[in-house]
């Protein structure tokens, strides 16, 4: 299957370590001929980290893609019946943002475009990013893992030594896990070894 045509939602959220990997997804999704509408949250749009400036980071993501950066719930709510997306990706998925998803909290342009994707029946794809996946977030993990139409990028612990409780997608699959999940499939293995020693 192509993705050439397709309209791919792709909201990024707040762990700010991880996006090095994830922009290289958003690239490649840009090159296979997808159309790419980004949508940030308010910590992507206002928080500058050693990982890079919230000015850096836009700015690449406004060179990435020519879409227009969805950066409020107004403008993201439109992306329900109004203008479908073929499937949206939120990577990386913090856990704040795993738990509030899973509890139908919506709080954030991203939040809005995957509860506007999911009021159409489309996929959304999820690429977890979190140090709590294994702890309290867990439950929250599980409740999407079980729900219609959310498929996730496949993920696994990245240092079960020194983080016990974490596990991050791998993001180089973003594009693989949403030609399958737009054909109604989850990407296997979902559990897949990530930490190298």
């Amino acid at each position: 299957m192509s993705l050439k045509g397709k309209h791919i939602g792709f909201g990024l959220t707040g762990s700010h370590c991880t996006y090095e990997e994830v922009m290289p997804a958003m690239k490649k999704l840009v090159s296979l001929g997808a159309k790419v509408t980004p949508f940030v949250s308010y910590t992507v749009q206002s928080t500058d980290t050693k990982f890079g400036t919230s000015d850096s980071w836009l700015k690449e993501i406004t060179e990435t893609t020519p879409e227009p950066i969805v950066d409020t719930i107004v403008k993201a709510e439109p992306f329900g019946p109004k203008y479908p997306l073929d499937c949206m990706v939120v990577a990386p998925m913090t856990g704040n943002s795993t738990s509030k998803l899973a509890n139908a909290l919506t709080d954030s342009p991203v939040l809005m475009g995957a509860k506007a994707t999911m009021r159409t029946g489309r996929p959304v794809v999820v690429a977890v990013s979190t140090n709590d996946a294994l702890g309290l977030n867990g439950v929250n993990i599980m409740k999407l893992m079980a729900a219609k139409n959310i498929y996730f990028v496949p993920l696994g612990q990245d240092h079960p030594f020194k983080k016990p409780n974490s596990l991050v997608a791998d993001m180089s699959r973003i594009p693989e896990t949403v030609e399958e999940a737009i054909n109604g499939r989850q990407l296997q293995p979902v559990l897949i070894e990530r930490y190298k020693n």
